[in-house]
This record gives structure tokens, sequence and C-alpha cells, in this order.
């Protein structure tokens, strides 16, 4: 690491420990031994999304037993799992019948993914719900306000292509659950896309742009908005159950004056450089810090 010296930018050197892909927003995901980037993220990150007879994105908030849900993807289907349920295939090269649905504030074209698939999420979720792939065709872009001048795009994530966080966040998070005689939390309750380590604790907050040098290319990430938290974390996704060990600890150090004092962890990210280039864990890498 070198010095601040002058400026209120120093560099250090990261290694990128894990990545997370999540297929279907709000369920389980995987720690692939790859991952492509493309515009949206990382592929198949968020690329399905469960909806209301409305059209209208649920997630964990609602259903917590959406934790339950786990995805394995292959090279020509994404198979899911569920406690009581009989596997079931979606294949990777099926779209449907397009449709508009609702995530946030967004109205977006996707693709219906068939009476049986929604059955499926239906019987396992207690109501009547419908799976969506979304339309790559659409230009979904993340807030200029916190972008600037990179138009990002996403799928159905909340809204960034991907979300960064770091080990050192998540030892000192648990350090203090621990302290109040509850359970210590993995890095899955988080949902992140890429977990770094080489960094002080919640070092991320302070990132503005990760780079990694891939045998695809080189590969530029801009650290641009702070995650705000809600109750998705305090969901154990072994079992669904919910708790509140992990707001309370936030609550005692994570209120972030950049959200008006909202609760986060992690950073989220867009991509200014690097399309079409894979990532894998134990990649080596740089980021510069910035202090405002």
């Amino acid at each position: 690491m070198t010095g601040p010296g002058d400026d209120t930018a120093f560099d250090v050197e990261v290694q990128l420990a894990a990545l997370y892909v999540h297929p279907i927003k709000s369920c389980g995901g995987s720690a692939p031994a790859e991952a492509l980037l493309i515009e949206t993220g990382l592929e198949f990150d968020r690329a399905w999304m469960v909806v209301d007879a409305q059209g209208r994105f649920v997630t964990q908030r609602q259903l917590p037993r959406m934790a339950l849900i786990q995805t394995t993807l292959n090279s020509r289907d994404m198979l899911l799992r569920a406690p009581g349920m009989l596997a079931w295939s979606v294949p990777l090269d099926e779209v449907g019948t397009q449709r508009q649905v609702t995530v946030w504030n967004d109205e977006v074209a996707a693709f219906d993914m068939g009476h049986a698939t929604a059955q499926w999420f239906s019987d396992f979720l207690g109501q009547p719900l419908r799976l969506v792939r979304f339309d790559p065709a659409n230009k979904r872009l993340a807030s200029a306000q916190w972008t600037g001048t990179i138009e990002a795009a996403a799928a159905f994530s909340d809204e960034y292509p991907l979300l960064v966080t770091s080990q050192a966040s998540l030892e000192e998070l648990n350090c203090r659950i621990v302290a109040t005689g509850a359970a210590p939390v993995t890095m899955q309750r988080f949902r992140p896309n890429l977990v770094l380590s080489g960094l002080d604790a919640h070092g991320e907050d302070h990132l503005d742009e990760i780079h990694f040098s891939t045998p695809d290319g080189p590969v530029r990430l801009k650290l641009v908005k702070p995650c705000a938290r809600c109750s998705i974390p305090d969901v154990d996704p072994l079992t669904a159950e919910a708790g509140h060990s992990v707001g309370d600890a936030l609550a005692a150090y994570r209120a972030d004056a950049r959200l008006n004092g909202a609760l986060t962890f992690g950073m989220n990210a867009v991509i200014v450089e690097g399309f079409d280039c894979m990532l894998r864990p134990g990649l080596m890498g740089g980021a510069t810090y910035r202090f405002d």
C-alpha cells in the first residue's frame, strides 16, 4: 500500500475472495468457480424474478421462504430445489411470452416462464406467483445521481449491476453480533456479487475503483453508492426464519450519513471496463481509496 501523500487517494492490493450469482431475485444463489462479466453485471445474476398476480416483484421481505429455493446453473438449464418439492428444471434457452412487470418503480418487459413453472412457485410459496425472465432488449439504467456520466444497466437487481463487500466487514459485524450472545452469520445473508480480501473492515466504503487484469482483458469497476439494508439479512438462508441480530448490530454502528442515516453494508458498483471478461476467485487486483 502506498501512503496518501498530498492527495486524498491511495492504492491497495486486493484479492477477489469469492463470487456469488443469484439467478432468481431473492432466491438462493451459488458461489461459482468463474462468472462472466456482462453489461448487467455477472451473467445470469438476477436474470429471473418472481412476480405476483399483478406482475409486481416479490422478495424475502414479503415471503422469507424464498430463501429456501436453491438454484443450480449448468450449461443447459437452471435447476430449482426446495424442501418438500420435486426438483424443477428451467431451460436457459427458454423465454416464453412477453409481458410487462414491475420491479420497484420500473416497468420493464420480461418473458413469462410458463404455467408449470408458475405452479411450482405457487405451490411452494402458498400464493399465485409466476417466474419471469428479464428481456435483455430492456435498458434499465441505474440512477445518474450516483453513476454520473456512466450509463449502468441492471437486470432485476435492486438497481445496480454489482454489489461489492469484503471479508473484513463481515468479520467486524460478526464480532459485534457474537458479543450480544447471538450466532455469527454468513456472507450469503448480504447477497453480494464480489467479496474482497485485503481491506480493513468496511474499507469498501471508501473505494473509488477496483481494477483487475484478466486473461480476457482489463476490468475496472467503480463503487458509486452504499447499499442500504432492509430486513433480508435477518432472514436465515438455511431455515427462512427471521430474526433481528443483524439489524440490531448494524444499527449500533452503520448509520450512513450519505443515505440520510440508512443502515448500510457493502457498496453498489458499476462497470467502467471489462465486458465479456471472466472473473474467478483468487484474482489479484488493485483498488483506489478516496477520502472526500
